[in-house]
């Protein structure tokens, strides 16, 4: 990220957030905004009420008229919108799956993209491993899965993930606990074989490339 172009905002209301999201993207200045997170967007009327009183269908019906003047907008200005949300535990269920995300089925239906991200391991003092699926895609194949690092600091681990591709696709062979590029000795574990690559930017491109090749993606190396 940038972050001399990026623009922060801490909106005081969940009407005046999602209001800054529709100016910035009506604005054509930005290319992505993204909102974090969606439960956290709460209602003014929850704010200025009392507590312990029920406010009943609020946050849905708020993101669902935030939505409809969203989707339009964004697909008119070319701005991609990314919500981040969390998922809760309904009460009393029996059968079936009983999580649910909060903010209501707008967002559900709206979205052109839906990623299940789950924590799977720790990575101890470095960051954490996680699973992805693809619940629902306009644009490509759903339902597909992925697992990567996310490190502190730094976010997905991008040396990780092409080791990972590299190993399955038979660029890079492991043996034992050793990595190997052909007959070139990448390191002993997985954090060596990654210092590596980050100190050989040559073989760093050849398995990348490599990788590419032999999944058939095309395009310049990231």
């Amino acid at each position: 990220v940038a972050t001399d172009d990026l623009i922060v905002c801490q909106p005081e209301s969940g009407e005046m957030g999602l209001q800054v999201c529709d100016q910035l993207v009506r604005s054509g200045a930005v290319d992505m905004v993204v909102v974090d997170s969606v439960a956290a967007l709460v209602p003014r009327a929850e704010i200025e009420g009392e507590m312990g009183v029920q406010q009943i269908g609020l946050q849905a019906r708020l993101m669902s008229q935030a939505l409809r003047k969203l989707a339009s907008n964004a697909s008119r200005c070319h701005c991609t919108v990314v919500f981040v949300n969390q998922l809760r535990h309904k009460v009393g269920v029996l059968y079936g799956n009983p999580e649910v995300t909060s903010g209501g089925n707008a967002l559900k239906y709206y979205a052109s993209v839906r990623l299940d991200i789950r924590r799977t391991a720790q990575i101890e003092g470095k960051g954490i491993r996680v699973r992805t699926k693809v619940v629902k895609n306009k644009v490509a194949p759903p339902y597909r899965m992925a697992e990567f690092d996310i490190l502190f600091g730094s976010g997905v681990n991008k040396l990780g993930c092409l080791l990972d591709a590299a190993e399955q696709t038979g660029v890079i062979e492991r043996r034992g606990a050793w990595y190997f590029c052909g007959e070139t000795r990448l390191g002993q574990g997985k954090d060596n074989a990654m210092e590596f690559l980050e100190q050989h930017p040559d073989v760093l491109q050849g398995v990348e490339a490599g990788v590419r090749e032999t999944l058939g993606l095309s395009g310049p190396s990231a």
